[in-house]
């Protein structure tokens, strides 16, 4: 039913969407902590289960759901490659920078996180985008859980490192610069260079 419901919003307002929703894998039975991109046809275009899944006061969720095991390949929408990761999985800067090295262009980040640790998350946030060299746009969902305020704005950062949008509001709207992008890959070109084979014996060996 959540994906029907967010392909039809999604088709009704002719625009790209990202839904969050809990997935049952219907192999299994276990649940998974989902983000869901259609397209403005209504049309599926990625579906990534959160891989890191907090294991602490007021946030169980490795108590409650199944961890991805993958990072999904960017989706294409309107010309730009957009990737995705969800709430703390943005913790771990590997990620980003192998969206990017996949095609990111975008990397969407929804989460729930609390208002006092924003300005952390600030910090993450804007040396994903800039070690990432993609634009960085992560939406907070406001509210309470288990005597805790979430909160903390939603931003859009720039290849750059530059905030280009920081509110509370519900609603807002930015513009991305292909311009911007080209500009920062062609200055750090150093985002693509990663001895991904070496890191990876590293942490088989921890």
């Amino acid at each position: 039913p959540r994906h029907r419901t967010l392909a039809a919003a999604a088709r009704d307002a002719r625009l790209a969407l990202l839904g969050g929703a809990i997935v049952r894998d219907p192999a299994s039975g276990r649940r998974h902590n989902t983000a869901l991109l259609f397209g403005p046809a209504g049309e599926p275009l990625l579906d990534y289960r959160k891989v890191h899944l907090p294991d602490e006061e007021g946030y169980w969720e490795a108590h409650h759901y199944e961890p991805g095991d993958r990072l999904e390949s960017p989706a294409r929408v309107a010309g730009w490659g957009v990737g995705v990761q969800i709430c703390s999985d943005a913790n771990r800067p590997q990620a980003c920078s192998a969206l990017a090295a996949m095609g990111a262009d975008v990397i969407l980040i929804p989460r729930a996180t609390p208002a006092e640790t924003w300005p952390r998350w600030r910090l993450v946030l804007r040396a994903a985008a800039v070690t990432s060299c993609a634009y960085v746009i992560s939406v907070n969902r406001p509210g309470s859980r288990s005597g805790g305020v979430i909160g903390g704005p939603s931003v859009a950062i720039a290849p750059t490192g530059d905030v280009l949008l920081e509110t509370t509001e519900p609603v807002a709207a930015v513009t991305l610069d292909r311009a911007v992008l080209d500009t920062a890959r062609r200055e750090y070109p150093g985002y693509l260079d990663v001895r991904a084979d070496v890191y990876a014996d590293a942490w088989r060996r921890v």
